[in-house]
């Protein structure tokens, strides 16, 4: 080996290991719900190339409302998947989708968008 596939091998080493890292060792941001004066827990998601915020904490048995503004034209954000309350819904660009649900039960439940590329969790406790 030349000092110029060396320095390939290693570089490519370094970037495969920066991808693992970001994908499954990364701090994701975290909110919590915050809850109104009626008992509904409200969040506000941004959709650009990805969810912001990813992981959403909300309480058993109250009553959610999820708040998603679409801030791009990308394809791959304009459907939201919510496969374990059974929600599907469109996003529209530079809009805001209201999606209500009411959680039964605690776990951690997914959400995509619909090629399941863009991903978040949403985390009852």
């Amino acid at each position: 080996m030349d000092t110029t596939e060396i320095i390939v091998t290693l570089a490519g080493l370094a970037l495969s290991g920066f991808v693992i890292w970001y994908f499954f060792f990364s701090a994701r941001q975290t909110a919590a719900a915050v809850s109104t004066s009626n008992g509904v827990q409200q969040v506000d998601i941004t959709v650009k190339g990805g969810y912001s915020p990813d992981v959403i904490e909300v309480e058993r048995g109250k009553p959610v409302q999820l708040s998603f503004y679409r801030d791009e034209e990308n394809s791959c954000s304009e459907e939201l998947l919510m496969p374990d309350f059974s929600i599907r819904r469109d996003l529209p660009a530079f809009k805001t989708t209201l999606v209500e649900l009411l959680p039964q039960q605690a776990g951690t439940f997914t959400f995509t968008c619909g090629m399941g590329m863009l991903r978040g969790s949403l985390v009852v406790k």
